[in-house]
């Protein structure tokens, strides 16, 4: 269905080829998931499948991709929208109209479908990814994860044969996850779909892969193969793997049940251990919310909220899409008025500050990082981040280098994964140090190793005082850095504590290695490793 024969390709300006004779096969009725490090040209493959590479991003292209039979070199991609399907990282920017059912409508009215057809497949979407009850919502009210399941029914209405996805779980919370992969695994197999997508968040899409590519990045060759093969010796591995890999299980799990039906006799190893615990006691307040409450048009993202986060804190802020987390985080950085109740940001409304008053108290990376750069390169967004904060030149570059090393100066950031432009906003908004740091979704589009990397900035900044809240559905990020935390419902607060007796006792909430060795309480590769080899946590 798919094919790539000797493809090499190298955006206008670059030295190397991003991608470079590359030849890979993908069959009908094959859901295939594409892996690699951040910035190794995970997207640059996707976008090749519809020809998006190059007629929409330029460059210089060789060898030829084939999908259905169609060349991407006779077919522009709007000659092969009813073929190929694409929804990309941010979902939002590829919205044209207002509400959840238009945009549902909108290609297929653009295919010429008939009404009576469109009225069925938009139905049938509804059902298939659970937005009935968002119908007529608009696209604007909507949290990032409901927009991203949007945005996969707006393609799967005009019936593509073939559907490729960049990240699609990276926005949405455990469960909806589960939800949409599910429906995809169910559209693989009862209608024979090819599913392409590429993801970092492995823990969640390995069992679902009928077949893995590794993109090594570096002019390395792609491997091929199942994920258990793919998996042996890739660099980057979720949590499950390393726990395999570190306890010596072969075959290597792949699931949940499967490591627990292996994982007897390292239960027996670690009987009467307990984990190293890293619980932070919170100094003073940096910032309180008392009966908080904020509504969009008829919506109530908060309601009634009460809060305090203090210095030293790591506090998570979970929840269901939709459930507020977002708007909390908002609230906090004064981005607009509550219809109610009071915030107080270092005892004053953050709302009344200038923006060089507001930016010396707190630092905000939002869902939509990239909306922070305006400059020409990476090298300009850090000098102008040093300049405006009044840092030392060369300290917001120094924290960049730390996120993902190796990043080119030079690079514009349109031409960035979104990864790589998550990594350019935190550290902007990180290297000034702000008393206190919000950070909305920070790992999406990083890698394992990266997110090891921002687990211990995060740290070092608690450790010196800061205070930490990170809005996130990633429950492994959760695991390794928070001390607290808080989970939302419907605008409430239905959970606030410590973190390990929070996540340990969720069943959707949990990492995966508690979920492996429960009862007992360990939530961490690191720390099982600390347990049986008396090595220092590398988180």
């Amino acid at each position: 269905m798919i094919r790539f024969e000797q493809v090499t390709f190298t955006y206008d300006g670059a030295d190397l080829p991003t991608l470079d004779r590359v030849d890979l096969a993908v069959g009908e009725g094959e859901l295939c998931v594409v892996v690699g490090p951040t910035g190794s040209g995970k997207t640059t493959l996707l976008r090749a499948v519809n020809g998006l590479v190059p007629y929409f991003t330029g460059g210089r292209l060789s060898g030829e991709v084939v999908v259905d039979g169609r060349s991407t070199r006779d077919y522009p991609p709007r000659e092969l929208a009813d073929v190929v399907g694409m929804v990309g990282q941010n979902p939002a920017a590829s919205f044209v109209t207002e509400s959840v059912e238009d945009e549902l409508a909108y290609t297929m009215e653009n295919l010429g479908i008939e009404p009576a057809v469109m009225r069925r497949r938009i139905e049938d979407t509804l059902d298939l990814l659970g937005l009935h009850e968002l119908r007529h919502r608009p696209l604007a009210t909507l949290s990032g994860g409901q927009q991203q399941r949007v945005a996969i029914g707006a393609v799967l209405t005009a019936s593509p044969r073939v559907l490729v996805l960049d990240e699609p779980t990276s926005a949405l919370d455990p469960a909806a996850a589960e939800e949409v992969l599910a429906s995809l695994t169910r559209l693989v197999h009862d209608l024979g779909l090819t599913v392409l997508l590429a993801e970092h968040r492995l823990e969640r899409v390995l069992p679902f892969a009928d077949t893995m590519v590794l993109v090594p990045g570096r002019g390395s060759p792609l491997v091929v193969g199942t994920a258990a093969e793919v998996m042996v010796d890739s660099p980057v591995a979720p949590p499950l793997v390393e726990l395999g890999r570190l306890a010596g299980w072969a075959p290597l799990p792949l699931s949940v049940r499967d490591a627990r039906r292996q994982a007897g006799a390292l239960r027996l190893r670690l009987a009467g251990a307990r984990p190293a615990t890293r619980d932070a006691v919170a100094g003073a307040p940096l910032a309180t919310l008392d009966s908080v409450t904020v509504r969009y048009d008829e919506v109530t993202a908060l309601d009634a909220v009460s809060l305090a986060f203090g210095a030293g804190e790591v506090v998570a802020v979970m929840g269901r899409n939709g459930s507020g987390k977002s708007t909390l985080l908002a609230q906090v950085a004064g981005v607009r008025p509550p219809a109610s109740g009071t915030v107080r940001l270092d005892g004053v409304d953050p709302v009344g500050l200038g923006p060089r008053d507001l930016v010396a108290k707190v630092g905000l990376v939002p869902q939509d990082a990239g909306v922070l750069l305006y400059g020409e390169s990476v090298g300009e967004e850090c000098a102008s981040a040093d300049h405006d904060t009044g840092l030392p030149p060369g300290t917001t570059a120094a924290v960049l280098e730390r996120v993902l090393p190796g990043l080119d100066p030079d690079r514009h950031p349109r031409d960035l994964s979104e990864g790589q432009r998550l990594a350019v906003v935190l550290a902007v908004v990180l290297a000034p140090a702000p008393p206190l740091l919000l950070l909305d979704e920070p790992t999406r589009g990083l890698d394992y190793p990266g997110k090891a990397r921002l687990v211990r900035l995060l740290t070092e900044l608690a450790d010196a005082g800061h205070g930490v809240v990170v809005a996130t559905h990633d429950v492994e990020l959760v695991a390794q850095v928070a001390t607290r935390a808080v989970v939302l419902a419907e605008g409430e607060v239905v959970g606030d504590g410590p973190a390990r007796a929070v996540v340990c006792h969720s069943p959707v909430f949990a990492p995966q290695v508690a979920k492996v060795l429960s009862p007992d309480p360990w939530l961490t590769v690191d720390e099982v490793r600390t347990a049986l080899l008396g090595e220092p946590v590398r988180g």
